[in-house]
């Protein structure tokens, strides 16, 4: 099963920037499509970003396009997600998922593994 480590979370002012990055080990990186989901507190887990597995497909929630950027170096088994012009609702915990039969653009049975995931907390 693939393990996956998310790094890069952070407190940030609103409108401000973060890149969060997932590391993945223990199978080839190239086999999985990846997503981007949070959690914020006494709410569910919903999806953010997905990106195909080479990247040539990318996905979004309403609420983050044009804003986030997500991207994937397969070189170095990592997949990103770039947060720009974020807000204090984009405060949660945020949690990288892998998956080797769909692109994970929901939650769903076949992600394979998630993150332990990152706190992102943007203030006002």
């Amino acid at each position: 099963q693939v393990q996956l480590v998310e790094s890069g979370g952070g407190l940030v002012q609103a409108g401000g920037s973060l890149r969060l990055s997932c590391v993945t080990s223990g199978r080839t990186f190239s086999n999985y499509a990846m997503g981007w989901f949070r959690q914020a507190s006494v709410k569910e887990r919903e999806f953010v970003a997905a990106i195909s597995w080479i990247g040539e497909s990318t996905y979004y929630a309403d609420s983050v396009k044009v804003r986030f950027t997500i991207s994937r170096d397969n070189a170095k088994s990592t997949v990103y997600l770039q947060m720009n012009s974020l807000k204090p609702e984009g405060t949660a915990v945020y949690y990288c998922a892998a998956s080797s039969v769909v692109v994970p653009v929901g939650l769903s049975n076949d992600i394979d593994s998630w993150g332990q995931g990152t706190q992102v907390t943007v203030s006002t």
